[in-house]
């Protein structure tokens, strides 16, 4: 049960940000200091940066502790996901394929 709804989660948390990326690039190019500008740019834009800076660092601690327990092999795949991503789409992946090791074992 958890597992779908994992997957789920990942797909959304794939499709979505990346649909207002898009967006921003459409509209903007591959403008970075003007993606800091806006990410930054009022305090409300940047306490959802910060929270969400802190919620990966979290993220990555609990998948390097959690993927060496369980012995999960490439956990640095989850960083990158991170990285191109977000937590939306790489918590959800990681914890899909938690289920997916727990159930093995």
């Amino acid at each position: 049960m958890m597992k779908r709804v994992y997957l789920i989660l990942t797909i959304v948390g794939f499709i979505l940000p990346y649909y207002f990326f898009i967006s921003f690039l459409t509209a903007n190019g591959l403008n970075l200091p003007l993606l800091v500008e806006q990410l930054f740019g009022t305090p409300i834009s940047t306490f959802f940066a910060v929270d969400l800076l802190i919620t990966a660092l979290v993220f990555w601690m609990f998948l390097y502790q959690e993927a060496h327990r369980l012995q999960m092999s490439r956990w640095w795949v989850y960083i990158i996901a991170t990285l191109l991503v977000g937590p939306s789409f790489a918590l959800p992946l990681f914890l899909y394929f938690r289920e997916t090791r727990l159930a093995a074992t």
